[in-house]
């Protein structure tokens, strides 16, 4: 990211805010609602807001696809939480319940869950299926830099 500002989307309100590159760890905030831009924890993405937060907001996006019933899923939650405190302000996090997003499931072709997915740009740029501890998931992330 060598551009002198980026577009980062608001964790509370969506609104997207233009922050100075050399400003993301000066723990910015909403321009609008005045929230934390970083929460350092994963925010929770549905058919309203995935698009502002994977298209349209300039950091790259890692989203958990889910379900409330799976195990590992609910074993892997800690680790992605864990991993949005090593990843933040370099790298946003999300989570998408795939019980009450099965259009956003289906369009990006979730067949096993938990699957993490990189998007750059609201393109996927990277896919792992199955659970990590936080280790892996920030090793995995970096990885995928290019």
């Amino acid at each position: 990211m060598s551009r002198d500002s980026l577009i980062l989307a608001c964790p509370a309100c969506d609104s997207l805010n233009r922050v100075p590159a050399e400003r993301l760890g000066e723990a910015p905030n909403c321009g609008k609602c005045h929230s934390p831009l970083f929460q350092q924890r994963p925010i929770a993405l549905d058919q309203n807001n995935f698009e502002i937060h994977s298209g349209r907001a300039d950091l790259p996006l890692l989203v958990d696809f889910w379900a409330p019933w799976c195990g590992p899923c609910r074993a892997m939650a800690p680790a992605f939480e864990e991993a949005a405190r090593l990843l933040e302000p370099g790298v946003r996090l999300a989570k998408v319940n795939t019980e009450d997003e099965q259009s956003l499931a289906a369009r990006f072709g979730i067949r096993s869950i938990p699957t993490l997915v990189l998007f750059r740009g609201g393109r996927e740029v990277a896919r792992q299926a199955g659970a990590m501890n936080a280790a892996g998931i920030v090793q995995w992330v970096r990885a995928q830099a290019h």
